[in-house]
C-alpha cells in the first residue's frame, strides 16, 4: 500500500522515485476532458449565438492556443520534479507567491463544487439517493481519491480515457441519428464576435488547467524530452476537450430547448433507457471524478505552497496531507450544496471571471521560466525567503497587477462588462490582452535582474536528497 498512496507533496521528487513515459499525459488528459463540464462549455458557443460550424472551428481554435500553453506548463514537470504553483515562488517571491496562490485555491474549490453538482445529480440518479446525497457522497469518493495521490489518479485517468471515449462514439451516433448533420453545419454565416466567444470558451477552458499541470508529470523522469511531454500533453487535451465540446456544441444546435439547463438529461435520455441509462450516469459520473481529483489535488498543493512560503515547511507528514484535503472537499462541498439550485449559471460567470487572475500568471511564469531562467531554477532557494528569490518580488507583482487591469476593459460577464467589449461587438479577448501585456512587460522588467535569474554551476538544478516527506 505504501507503494500506491503517494508520500510527497511540495517537495522534489527524487531521480530514484521517477518513472513513466510522457505517454502518461495523453491518457490523463483526454480522460480529463471528455467529461460533462466541457459539453457544456461547447454548448454554450451555440447558445450565446453561434452557429455550430464557425462555433465547432472556433473552439478547436482556443483548445489548440490554450492548450499549447497548458502543455508549456507541463514540460515543467520532469525538467524540475516539482509542483507546478511552486515554481511562481522564483517570479513573485517565496511569499509573494501567495497571491495568485490564494486566487488559485478559489478557482479550485468552485469547479471541485460546480462538477460536484453535475455528479451528484448523475450519482443521484444511479444510487437513487437524490441529488444531495450523491453530491456528499461524490465528494467523498473525490477526496479518498485525491489522498492516494499520483498512481491513483493516473490510473483512473486511462480508465476514464477509455470508458468515456467508448461512452461519447456511442453517444455521437445517437446524436447524428437524431439530427440532420448536414443541416446542423450548412449555415456558414460568420459573425466575428460570437466567433471570438467560442475561441475564448475553449482557450479559457485549457488555460485553467496552467496552475496544476505539471503536479501530474513531475514524477516523469528528468529525461523525459520536454517536446514530448510538451505535444502529448497538448494532443491528450485537445482531443479530449474538442471531442466534448464538439458533442455540445450540436447537440444545442439540434435540441436547445431539450439539451440547454437539462444537460445531464439529455444526455442520458439520447443513449437509452433502463441498463443502457444507468451506464451513461455511471460514465457521467466517472468523467467528472477524474477532473473533481486533479481540482482537488490542485487545491491541496497550491494550499500547502502558500502555508509553506511563510512557515518553512518542506514537507509534510501523511496526516497533514489528509487533513488539507478535507479541508478541501469540505470548501467545496459546502459551496456545492449552498449553490447547486442556482449555480451553473451565476458560478460559471465567477469562475470564468477568476480565470482573469490567471492569464497574467500564466505569461509570467512561461516568460521566467523559458526566456529568463532558461529552464534553471535555484531549487533550495524556492524554500527561502532570505534566498535569491527573495520573499516578495515587488516588480513582478507589479507586472501582475497590470496584466489583470489591462484586460478589465475586454471582459464580458453577467456581472460586469467593460467598456470595449461593445465597439468589438461583444467578443471578449480578455484573455489575449492578459497573456500579452504581462509576457513582455515581465520580460522588459526581468531580462536585466542577472543576480536573481542565472543560477551559477552546471548542476544547481538537480533535486536535494531530502526524503519523502513525514
Amino acid at each position: 500500500m505504501a507503494g500506491v498512496v503517494e508520500q510527497r507533496s511540495i517537495d522534489v521528487v527524487p531521480d530514484d522515485e521517477r518513472h513513466g513515459s510522457a505517454v502518461s499525459q495523453f491518457t490523463l488528459w483526454l480522460g480529463a476532458n471528455l467529461q460533462i463540464t466541457a459539453v457544456i462549455t461547447g454548448a454554450l458557443a451555440v447558445v450565446f449565438g453561434a452557429n455550430a460550424f464557425w462555433s465547432l472551428i472556433g473552439l478547436l481554435l482556443g483548445n489548440l492556443l490554450g492548450g499549447a500553453v497548458m502543455a508549456l506548463h507541463s514540460a515543467q514537470g520532469p525538467r524540475l520534479g516539482l509542483p507546478q504553483m511552486i515554481t511562481s515562488r522564483a517570479q513573485f517571491g517565496v511569499r509573494g507567491a501567495v497571491v495568485p496562490l490564494a486566487l488559485v485555491i478559489v478557482m479550485y474549490i468552485g469547479f471541485f463544487a460546480s462538477g460536484s453538482v453535475l455528479a451528484g445529480q448523475a450519482v443521484g440518479e444511479l444510487t437513487h439517493l437524490g441529488e444531495t446525497p450523491g453530491i456528499v457522497l461524490f465528494a467523498a469518493v473525490t477526496a479518498v481519491a485525491a489522498a492516494v495521490g499520483y498512481r491513483l489518479i493516473h490510473t483512473l485517468g486511462k480508465i476514464a480515457g477509455l470508458v468515456c471515449a467508448l461512452a461519447f462514439v456511442y453517444l455521437g451516433i445517437r446524436l447524428v441519428q437524431r439530427a440532420d448533420l448536414g443541416a446542423l453545419l450548412a449555415d456558414h454565416h460568420f459573425g466575428l464576435p460570437v466567433f471570438l466567444l467560442a475561441v475564448s470558451l475553449s482557450a479559457s477552458w485549457q488555460l485553467a488547467f496552467g496552475p496544476y499541470v505539471a503536479d501530474y508529470s513531475r514524477y516523469l523522469p528528468r529525461h523525459t524530452s520536454a517536446r514530448a511531454t510538451f505535444w502529448w500533453t497538448l494532443s491528450g487535451s485537445v482531443l479530449g476537450s474538442q471531442w466534448s465540446m464538439t458533442f455540445g456544441a450540436l447537440a444545442a444546435a439540434a435540441a436547445p430547448a431539450a439539451f440547454v439547463g437539462h444537460e445531464v438529461g439529455y444526455i442520458v435520455g439520447l443513449g437509452g433507457a433502463g441498463l443502457i441509462a444507468s451506464c451513461l450516469y455511471f460514465v457521467i459520473a466517472l468523467g467528472k471524478l477524474t477532473i473533481n481529483i486533479l481540482n482537488t489535488y490542485g487545491g491541496f498543493m497550491s494550499l500547502v505552497t502558500s502555508v509553506s512560503g511563510f512557515r518553512g515547511q518542506r514537507t509534510l507528514s501523511p496526516r497533514g496531507r489528509s487533513a488539507y484535503i478535507a479541508g478541501i472537499m469540505v470548501a467545496g462541498t459546502a459551496v456545492a450544496l449552498l449553490g447547486k439550485d442556482s449555480f451553473l449559471t451565476s458560478f460559471k460567470d465567477f469562475l470564468l471571471f477568476l480565470l482573469t487572475f490567471f492569464t497574467p500568471w500564466s505569461a509570467i511564469n512561461l516568460v521566467d521560466y523559458y526566456l529568463i531562467s532558461k529552464e534553471r531554477y535555484d531549487i533550495p532557494a524556492l524554500s527561502d525567503p532570505a534566498g535569491r528569490y527573495g520573499a516578495w518580488n515587488v516588480r513582478a507583482l507589479t507586472v501582475y497587477l497590470l496584466g489583470v487591469l489591462a484586460q478589465l476593459p475586454f471582459l464580458a460577464t453577467h456581472f460586469y462588462t467593460g467598456p470595449l467589449v461593445a465597439p468589438l461587438g461583444g467578443a471578449d479577448i480578455s484573455w489575449l490582452v492578459g497573456l500579452a501585456v504581462p509576457a513582455v512587460l515581465y520580460w522588459l522588467a526581468a531580462r536585466r535582474d542577472t543576480a536573481r535569474t542565472v543560477v551559477p554551476g552546471p548542476r544547481q538544478e538537480e533535486p536535494s536528497p531530502a526524503g519523502p516527506g513525514g
